[in-house]
């Protein structure tokens, strides 16, 4: 959950929520490194990491965690879903109306409060086909 208190700026940050927006492939941090290196030179590989974090937690990006693999990022904070390739690991979007009728169903069967959901669908993508 996003938190209350503002953050002080950085040129790091910045640059990498900037280039998350310029994506729709839902890059690893890895990706993001190699890019930023190509605009901030001295940066590391933890401080990409570490913005990365600081930027999930505040609800700016979204980390995608993956098949338990490496986690992906997508600036894209809308409520929305994505799809796993099985075979090359790529993450895309699926354009489907968020369904805020499967919060008030789960809730039903569950003591507690349920606010959202993320779902991740899983298959064959149309190029490893």
């Amino acid at each position: 959950m996003a938190q209350a208190t503002t953050m002080k700026r950085s040129r790091q940050r910045e640059a990498i929520v900037a280039f998350l927006k310029t994506r729709k492939d839902h890059p690893t941090a890895d990706t993001v490194y190699q890019e930023i290196r190509t605009i901030i030179p001295n940066i590391s590989l933890g401080t990409v990491y570490r913005n990365l974090a600081q930027l999930s937690e505040r609800g700016e990006i979204l980390r995608l965690p993956c098949d338990g693999k490496m986690d992906h990022f997508d600036a894209d904070i809308r409520p929305h879903y994505h799809f796993l390739c099985k075979e090359c690991g790529c993450v895309k979007d699926i354009e489907i109306p968020y369904s805020e009728q499967l919060d008030i169903t789960a809730a039903e069967s569950f003591e507690g409060v349920i606010t959202s959901h993320t779902l991740l669908f899983e298959g064959i993508c149309n190029t490893c086909m």
